[in-house]
């Protein structure tokens, strides 16, 4: 009888070339994991190039997971038991192990021709240079072709299942169940029963090869996180999944059709993907011929009394600028959803950064505030969604919501909303004249303003009696009408900013047990390595603070009250410093900024250290 050992928690990578099917691994043993009741976190990590020469570092394609059975906040900052396919994946990996890490290594692709392409003199396998870890040679191929002898398929089609061999392998390793794997190959190929149970086969095969081989004497267990969650129905999703449900809710929320006007880019594409699917829940999906047109045709939309959104990353985003700017001036809701990635240009179009926030806060001609809203983990892409369409709808404004890469792709369990705990968005559109003249005379004024919100009225095309102008050239108050007075445009530029100013946001909460005299801040996806790392330094007896920022523009009426209350405040970010420059603006606090704009998040060791020397003044 094998050993069990039992684990707390266990950070395990797949990697291989972009075509070992790595992705389609780390997803099916992530979903495994959430069914069996693991609090996890994912990072997904693909190559830039679309088919990048097989055995190439550039193609390496990778999957991190992090699973718990307790509470837990980032994919972890080094994998404990890595799986390289190949020689590639080995050598892209490998710097980030700890000492005594398990590496299992498919032997089979460590040919003379495959070391060499990336510049192995000899086999880190004979040399002694991986003595460090516990390495685990496995003929991964050989294995598998082995397996499915039976199945009249070509070597090639055969080897095609080494992933499903290693996945076989990792859960029979860490007590992963089986049949949600084995049901979802018979679904996913269908079409094609051969290949469904070949897959199957080579995934029992290396389950079978754990049980019985000499080389795993042990297998661990990582037991359910039942005190991390409150009750509730919990599944699996990505960033741009629960973003893409937020946005079905929203709308069915506010009872208005969505529109999605959207143009494919990397990483923001999977949420035009995923809304094309939801017909049934009154979901239109463009995919237009540009950025421009895809929100053009949200913008009109809008107009035409849907909830308008266009989905892009920054490229687009600078190429939607004037429709942005447009919408300003028109006063329509309109969500434009940025998923950040690396910049600028093309950037690391599948690598992730948060350095958009000044693009989201200025990146208009004119005085064109745009109120913006900022997700920090994958599953709270679906709050952030209603938060957004909440503000769009209620202040008649387009509101710039900002993901970026790694919450898209990263994956977390997610507790399932009960419909009544979601907000009403319901929207009052125009139904008659608002305006009497002094004639005597009832008018409609389509843009008069609501006292509170500083909102104009929203009138359906079409309507009789509202037929009002829209276009870019400046308005008169109240009327609608085309103005070139200078002291209009005054008033309505200030208007317009008095409404983004007003927006009620909720006050900014401050984490502080032990009057701590360091705040560290953050926004968007910092918040699991910033609550990680402010983890380890209150074990180890440190008082620190935490807070993080979900509206950036207008920011909490607290913030600055906050910040001032404080004598350091640290701020995290995956650019060269944005929100520092914004609070200094804004505040006049000399913030102390952490920056880090290499395409991958934080670790909480690395932030742990910078603020232990923030909090003993080095």
């Amino acid at each position: 009888m094998k050993e069990t050992r039992r684990l707390e928690r266990v950070v395990i990578r797949f990697a291989g070339d972009s075509g070992d099917g790595m992705q389609l691994t780390g997803d099916r043993f992530t979903s495994e994991t959430a069914s069996f009741g693991n609090d996890l976190s994912t990072l997904p990590n693909f190559p830039a190039e679309i088919r990048a020469p097989a055995g190439t570092l550039p193609g390496v394609s990778s999957f991190q997971l992090h699973f718990a059975d307790h509470d837990i906040l980032t994919p972890g900052d080094a994998p404990d038991v890595l799986v390289a396919m190949n020689p590639a994946a080995l050598k892209a990996n490998v710097g980030d192990l700890p000492q005594g890490a398990e590496v299992i290594v498919n032997t089979d692709e460590f040919t003379k021709r495959a070391l060499q392409k990336v510049g192995y003199a000899g086999s880190p396998l004979d040399d002694g240079s991986l003595s460090g870890y516990r390495l685990h040679p496995v003929p991964l191929t050989t294995l598998t072709v082995e397996a499915l002898k039976d199945f009249d398929l070509s070597r090639k089609d055969a080897e095609r299942s080494k992933n499903m061999f290693a996945l076989g392998l990792l859960s029979w390793m860490y007590h992963r169940p089986t049949e949600g794997t084995e049901s979802f190959l018979r679904t996913k190929f269908a079409k094609k029963p051969r290949i469904a149970e070949a897959n199957v086969t080579a995934f029992r095969a290396g389950w079978n090869f754990g049980e019985t081989t000499e080389d795993f004497a042990v297998s661990y267990e990582v037991a359910p996180a039942t005190s991390a969650f409150p009750t509730g129905t919990y599944r699996n999703i990505s960033g741009n999944l629960a973003l893409s449900y937020g946005l079905v809710a929203a709308s069915r929320q506010a009872d208005l059709p969505l529109y999605l006007g959207s143009y494919p880019i990397t990483p923001a594409s999977d949420i035009l993907h995923e809304l094309s699917k939801h017909k049934n829940f009154g979901v239109r999906t463009f995919q237009a011929e540009d950025e421009i047109a895809g929100i053009g045709a949200a913008l009109g939309a809008a107009f035409g009394g849907a909830l308008g959104v266009t989905t892009t990353s920054g490229p687009g985003v600078a190429l939607k600028s004037e429709t942005i700017g447009l919408a300003v001036s028109l006063e329509l809701p309109l969500l434009i959803v940025d998923i950040q990635r690396g910049g600028p240009s093309t950037g690391l179009p599948t690598k992730t950064e948060q350095a958009d926030l000044l693009q989201a806060m200025f990146g208009r001609n004119g005085e064109a505030p745009v109120p913006i809203v900022a997700p920090k983990t994958p599953a709270d892409c679906f709050d952030a969604a209603l938060d957004a369409a909440r503000i769009a709808l209620t202040y008649r404004t387009p509101v710039m919501l900002l993901s970026d890469g790694y919450l898209a792709n990263g994956s977390e369990p997610w507790r399932v909303p009960e419909v009544e705990e979601l907000p009403n968005l319901t929207v009052q559109f125009a139904q008659g004249p608002n305006h009497t003249l002094a004639d005597g005379t009832e008018v409609y004024w389509p843009y008069k303003r609501d006292p509170d919100t500083l909102a104009r009225p929203w009138a359906i095309p079409g309507t009789p009696g509202l037929e009002h102008r829209i276009g870019g050239i400046e308005k008169k108050d109240g009327t609608g009408e085309i103005s070139y007075d200078p002291a209009n445009h005054e008033f309505m530029v200030r208007t317009r900013q008095a409404k983004v100013d007003g927006i009620t946001v909720p006050d900014l909460e401050v984490d502080d047990p032990d009057g701590a005299r360091v705040l560290v801040l953050g926004w968007g996806s910092t918040y699991g390595p910033i609550t990680a790392a402010v983890r380890r330094l209150r074990a180890a007896g440190e008082p620190i603070a935490q807070a993080h920022l979900r509206h950036l523009n207008p920011f909490p009426k607290n913030l600055g009250e906050v910040l001032k209350r404080y004598d350091k405040v640290v701020v995290p970010e995956m650019n060269l410093g944005q929100l520092s420059l914004l609070l200094r603006a804004r505040h006049l606090v000399d913030v102390m900024p952490v920056t880090q704009v290499n395409g991958m998040p934080f670790k909480a060791e690395h932030l742990a250290g910078v603020l232990e020397e923030a909090l003993h003044g080095h």
